[in-house]
C-alpha cells in the first residue's frame, strides 16, 4: 500500500469552506445511528466512480490504491448487514465480481505492478463478510462469496515462505516489486483472520491449523510480542532478527477477530480467551481520552492516504470480534461509543458541512481532512454501534447460503498466469535499487527506534 500526494478535483469538491454542523447521533437509538451511517456511506460512495460510464468497476480513482477499493466495499457489506438498507448492494456486487481475476481468486492482471498479499486479502476478507452476513449471493455462473474467499487463501497459502525468518508470507507478491523482502503484520494477520474465520464457516480444520501456524509465526518472530503488541513487520534479508515497531491500529484489528473466532472454533479454549483478551486491553495504545486514534501518525500530521482508514478496520473487527467472543462486548463497546461521538462531530467539514476529517479528539473543529478513509473511518465506526442487534456470523451449518469450493484457486504457482516478461532488465535493477534503499531505510529506523 502506497501513498500518493495528489487529489482529485472530485474530492476537492467536497472539501470547501467550512461550516460547522457535524452528523448528528443519538446512540441509544438505532433510527438515529442508522440515519447517520445512511449519510456517511452517501457521503462515502460520492468518491467511487467505478459505476460511471468508461471506468472500471471495483476501482478507485487516484490517489486511491486497488486494495483501499476491497476495504470499502467490504465497509459498504457491512453498512448492509447492520441497517438492511440494499441501496448500494447491485454496485458492491457489481464491483466485487468485476476485480476477481482470470482465475477467481482476487489476482486481477492489471493490478501486478501494486498487488501485496495484503491487498488482495481486503478482498478476500469482504468476500467471507459476504458468506458469513448472508449478503445476496451472486447469480448462478458467477463467482460465490465463500468460493472466493477459498480462492484467497489458497493462494496465500501456497505462498507461505519458510526460506528466511521460519516461515511467513512477504508483502509484495511478486518479486520485482518493492517490499518483497518485507514480511508484514498486515499480510500476515490478514491471512491469518480469513483462516481462522474459514475454519469457523466450513468446520474445516485444515484451516484452523493454518491460524495456528500463522500466529505460532508471528509470535515466534515477535510481530505479536509477548505483551500482544503488534508490530508492523521484518526484513527477510536479515532473516527478521530485528523489527519495525511502529503499531497500527488495522494490524491489531486483523490479529483480535482472528484470535476471537478461533476462541469460537474451539469452543472457548482457554489458550485462545486469553490471547484475545489480551489483544483486546493492547488495543489500548490506540486510544486517547477514549477515543481511537492512529498513534503512529495521526497526532503529528503524518497519516497518508492509506492510513487515513486504518480506524475503520479496527473499528470493523472490533465489533465483530464481540458475535465470536461474546465476553468481550462490553469493553469492545466502552471504546467504540465514545469513538463513534467523535467521529460524527469530526464530520463537520466542507461545503456540506458533514464531511468527515480524521481526528476524532478533536470533536467538531474539523482537522481539514477528507477522503474515502475518513469517510469509512467514521461510517464503521458508527455503525458498529449497531453489533448488539445484528445477527453473528452464519455457518455452513447455521443457515449460511454462500457455494464454496475448497480447491479454488489451489493451482497458482506465483505468476504463473501472469506475462512477468513485462518486466525488462532495467525495471528489475530499479527493483533492486529500490529494495535495497528499503532495506537501509529499515535498518535506520531499527536503529532510531531501539536507540
Amino acid at each position: 500500500m502506497r501513498f500518493v500526494r495528489s487529489l482529485t478535483a472530485a474530492t476537492a469538491l467536497l472539501a470547501g469552506s467550512q461550516i460547522v454542523q457535524c452528523i448528528p447521533l443519538d446512540l441509544d437509538s438505532e433510527d438515529s445511528i442508522k440515519q447517520a451511517a445512511s449519510t456517511l456511506a452517501h457521503d462515502m460512495m460520492l468518491y467511487y466512480t467505478g459505476n460511471n460510464t468508461g471506468d472500471i468497476p471495483g476501482n478507485l480513482p487516484a490517489p486511491y490504491y486497488w486494495w483501499e477499493a476491497g476495504a470499502m466495499f467490504g465497509a459498504m457489506i457491512d453498512y448492509w448487514y447492520y441497517t438492511g438498507d440494499p441501496t448500494y448492494n447491485d454496485v458492491t456486487t457489481q464491483a466485487l465480481l468485476f476485480q476477481v481475476g482470470p482465475d477467481e481468486d482476487y489476482m486481477t492482471p492489471n493490478q501486478t505492478k501494486t498487488t501485496g498479499n495484503d491487498d488482495q486479502a481486503f478482498w478476500g476478507l469482504a468476500a467471507m463478510t459476504a458468506a458469513e452476513v448472508n449478503f445476496p449471493n451472486p447469480p448462478k455462473g458467477q463467482p460465490q462469496w465463500l468460493a472466493l474467499a477459498q480462492a484467497v487463501f489458497n493462494t496465500q497459502a501456497a505462498r507461505w515462505d519458510t526460506q528466511t525468518c521460519g516461515g511467513g508470507l512477504k508483502w509484495q507478491v511478486f518479486p520485482f516489486n518493492n517490499g518483497y523482502n518485507y514480511k508484514n503484520s498486515i499480510s500476515n494477520g490478514c491471512f491469518f483472520n480469513l483462516a481462522s474465520r474459514l475454519a469457523k464457516y466450513t468446520g474445516n480444520n485444515t484451516y484452523a491449523e493454518w491460524a495456528e501456524r500463522s500466529w505460532d509465526w508471528m509470535r515466534s518472530i515477535n510481530l505479536v510480542d509477548e505483551n500482544y503488541f503488534v508490530y508492523d513487520g521484518s526484513d527477510d534479508t536479515i532473516n527478521c532478527t530485528r523489527l519495525n515497531r511502529i503499531q497500527w491500529s488495522y494490524n491489531a484489528g486483523a490479529m483480535l477477530l482472528g484470535a476471537a473466532t478461533m476462541y469460537n472454533h474451539t469452543n472457548g479454549s482457554a489458550v485462545w480467551e486469553e490471547r484475545t483478551s489480551a489483544l483486546m486491553n493492547h488495543t489500548d495504545v490506540f486510544y486517547q481520552d477514549g477515543v481511537m486514534f492512529e498513534v503512529a501518525c495521526e497526532n503529528v500530521n503524518r497519516c497518508n492516504v492509506d492510513q487515513q482508514s486504518f480506524k475503520a478496520y479496527l473499528s470493523r473487527w472490533m465489533a465483530a470480534s464481540t458475535k465470536v467472543a461474546p465476553f468481550l462486548y462490553d469493553s469492545v463497546m466502552a471504546r467504540l461509543r465514545p469513538s463513534a461521538r467523535g467521529a460524527a462531530a469530526q464530520c463537520s467539514g466542507g461545503d456540506n458541512g458533514r464531511t468527515c476529517g480524521m481526528k476524532w479528539t478533536q470533536n467538531v473543529t474539523w482537522d481539514g481532512t477528507y477522503g474515502v478513509g475518513q469517510q469509512m473511518a467514521a461510517l464503521e465506526v458508527v455503525q458498529s454501534n449497531l453489533i448488539a442487534s445484528a445477527r453473528g456470523p452464519v455457518t455452513n451449518s447455521s443457515g449460511g447460503t454462500s457455494v464454496g469450493n475448497p480447491a479454488a484457486g489451489g493451482s497458482r504457482t506465483v505468476g504463473a498466469a501472469f506475462d512477468t516478461h513485462g518486466a525488462t532488465q532495467a525495471d528489475r535493477i530499479g527493483a533492486g535499487f529500490l529494495t535495497a534503499f528499503v532495506l537501509c531505510l529499515f535498518m535506520s529506523m531499527v536503529w532510531y527506534m531501539n536507540s
